[in-house]
């Protein structure tokens, strides 16, 4: 006699799609494969994986260095450098950057520079004459005024000065105003 029954094999569940129901937030369905699916775990940990994206980008792009525009935002003075002689002479200054020297080497005179220094490091100049002597005059002016001047001759002769910074008020003040 003929039996209605079905075959016996493994039992699948069934998923919405076979139920006709929609499925809710954090729902698990059977994946292809027969593991399960959890919608719930996927999404946070691809907005896990976002979040550690963002802080990677952000570390990357977040340097240490300050960007040459907020250093041009710290006070400064003007501070004009100027060496008159004949021949070459190595000079050592304070530039910009305000916590080194910058060094030009065997440059021919007459050399001038005008730099932006940041208030604090005083200005400073330091002018070396070769083997081959000379003589030679250096000056230093800080916001258009004259601050030092001195000489050197002879072989290897050797000059240095600087001066202090005005405060940042009298350096923000206009000219004239002290």
């Amino acid at each position: 006699m003929p039996t209605t029954e079905e075959p016996a094999g493994p039992s699948v569940p069934k998923t919405s799609e076979d139920t006709g129901a929609s499925p809710t937030p954090g729902d698990t369905e059977i994946a292809p494969d027969g593991g399960r699916l959890d919608r719930g775990g996927i999404s946070i940990g691809a907005a896990l994986l976002l979040a550690c994206g963002a802080f990677v980008t952000y570390g990357v792009l977040d340097t240490q260095d300050k960007p040459a525009d907020e250093r041009a935002a710290a006070p400064t003075s003007e501070v004009t450098y100027e060496v008159l002689g004949e021949g070459a002479a190595d000079i050592s200054y304070r530039g910009a950057s305000g916590d080194r020297a910058d060094v030009v080497t065997n440059v021919g005179l007459l050399w001038r520079r005008t730099v932006s220094v940041p208030l604090g490091p005083s200005p400073i100049v330091d002018v070396s004459l070769g083997e081959k002597g000379g003589t030679v005059s250096r000056t230093l002016a800080i916001g258009g005024r004259h601050v030092q001047r001195a000489t050197a001759t002879g072989a290897f002769g050797r000059t240095a000065c600087s001066s202090e910074l005005p405060t940042s008020e009298a350096s923000t003040a206009p000219e004239g105003a002290q």
